[in-house]
């Protein structure tokens, strides 16, 4: 057993080690906590585990909160001030028939033994309340190496639990560690069992990946992995790009994108499908070059049957597929053109638009978008510029409302929504200023006809809200 240099243990996991211990059981933590601690990163999960059997567990905290998390599992959760601990008994587990949850379990005496079932070897290393650690299976090297590797035979390790193919990813992603040889070779050969695992585990990972430092890596490295949970990457992988605007194909593309995108879940995401419609839309000219007109349209549909199959929420599905949809629209670097856009998509939505279509850039030959980048600085510098001022671009922000319309003379109903709609588009396109004096007037003018004809323009509908 060797001695490390004291470690920064919680408060609440320390009381918990130590009341164990007190108690004549082996008590150590275990899993994540330990990798964190041994890579010098603050654990967000406090996980035991111990000789104690659950309900010895139980009796060594009867003045404290005790949880039956996993009872049937040997997990109890100890809430202990504002740390909670979830303390397991050390265990075997059967087959796992279903890909991803043992059968049956066994209470076992064997620290090792326990540790022998955990899935990556950085995980399955236990720490003592002194800093000892327990480290049978070599995974303070890997870590100090970066390397993922699966204890035991890998094989066995996914077959046993499918969600680990999307763990080993998602760890390579926000560690920016290299998966091992033998490790990455059956994640390969075994992917398969993701088909089993739920799709609501699978889109969790797959945020947690997106959003890692690695994430192009591991994009690059396994993209079959991904075709597992939606096949319609396919086409993608394999589309050639032959335009003047493009250096790499529609995967390495998408690659570059993701990767040039804020680590945030909807526009990471954004970014994995903007170009998702391309291979269903491609045509190439006399000349040799590919188009690939209507692709946002169509990606946009593909979009939001893949975000679905997942199971993602409404929220995040709507707008990622809003942004593809958007992704290849040209906004003029004018303040009506922006005050419009701010309109459509709100403030949040519009620099998200702003961000995707940057990260679009960033994965295209540099000399053809140095323009553009250019271009996207000045619409934003716009865009923050109309927010400080206060300048309208919503009905909340217009000067008059509905009462002051019927107060004009202005049928209640639909009428009123009309009139107000063709005055914000007015003010939007700074044909009139939106101050009450001047809305009143035209409100009062001749009723509802004056304010029709001129903002009776065809278009995008204005957001209401």
């Amino acid at each position: 057993m060797r001695k490390e240099p004291e470690f920064a243990i919680s408060a609440g996991a320390r009381q918990v080690l130590q009341r164990l211990t007190e108690a004549g059981y082996e008590a150590y933590l275990v899993g994540g906590c330990v990798r964190d601690l041994l890579r010098g990163a603050e654990p967000h999960d406090w996980d035991i585990c111990t000789s104690a059997l659950p309900e010895q567990t139980r009796a060594c905290f009867v003045e404290e909160r005790v949880i039956e998390t996993g009872l049937r599992h040997g997990t109890v959760t100890v809430l202990t001030g504002d740390t909670p601990c979830e303390v397991t008994t050390y265990r075997r587990e059967g087959p796992y028939s279903d890909n991803r949850r043992p059968d049956y379990v066994s209470f076992v005496s064997s620290l090792e033994t326990d540790l022998a079932r955990r899935d990556f070897t950085m995980n399955a290393i236990a720490m003592g309340l002194d800093g000892s650690l327990r480290d049978p299976f070599g995974g303070r090297e890997d870590i100090q190496r970066e390397l993922i590797r699966c204890v035991g035979e890998p094989a066995q390790r996914f077959q046993e639990d499918g969600l680990r193919v999307m763990r080993a990813l998602r760890f390579a992603s926000e560690l920016g560690y290299q998966i091992e040889e033998n490790t990455g070779r059956a994640l390969r050969e075994h992917r398969a069992v993701l088909r089993q695992v739920a799709a609501e585990r699978i889109h969790v990972e797959l945020c947690r990946l997106l959003a890692g430092q690695n994430v192009g890596e591991v994009l690059r490295q396994y993209p079959e992995v991904f075709c597992q949970f939606w096949p319609q990457l396919g086409p993608l992988i394999a589309l050639e790009q032959n335009t003047p605007w493009h250096c790499w194909g529609g995967w390495e593309h998408t690659i570059h994108a993701v990767e040039a995108a804020p680590a945030d879940a909807v526009l990471r995401l954004t970014m994995l499908l903007h170009d998702i419609g391309k291979p269903g839309c491609k045509s190439t000219d006399e000349g040799g070059t590919d188009h690939f007109f209507g692709h946002a349209d169509a990606g946009a549909r593909l979009a939001d049957e893949m975000l679905r199959a997942l199971k993602f929420d409404n929220r995040t599905r709507e707008r990622v597929t809003v942004l593809v949809k958007r992704h290849d629209m040209q906004i003029p670097c004018q303040e009506k053109y922006v005050r419009r856009w701010l309109n459509r998509l709100g403030a949040e939505g519009f620099f998200q638009l702003l961000e995707v279509k940057r990260a679009d850039s960033m994965g295209q030959a540099y000399e053809q978008v140095e323009g553009r980048l250019a271009e996207l600085e000045r619409l934003s510098a716009q865009a923050e510029e109309i927010i400080v001022q206060g300048q309208c671009f919503t009905l909340k922000d217009l000067a008059v409302n509905g009462r002051d319309a019927v107060a004009a003379g202005i049928a209640q109903g639909p009428e009123v929504g009309r009139v107000l709609n063709g005055l914000l588009r007015r003010v939007l396109d700074g044909e009139v200023c939106n101050e009450r004096a001047v809305l009143l007037e035209l409100l009062r003018a001749e009723g509802p006809e004056q304010t029709k004809a001129p903002h009776d323009k065809k278009g995008p509908p204005l957001i209401t809200g």
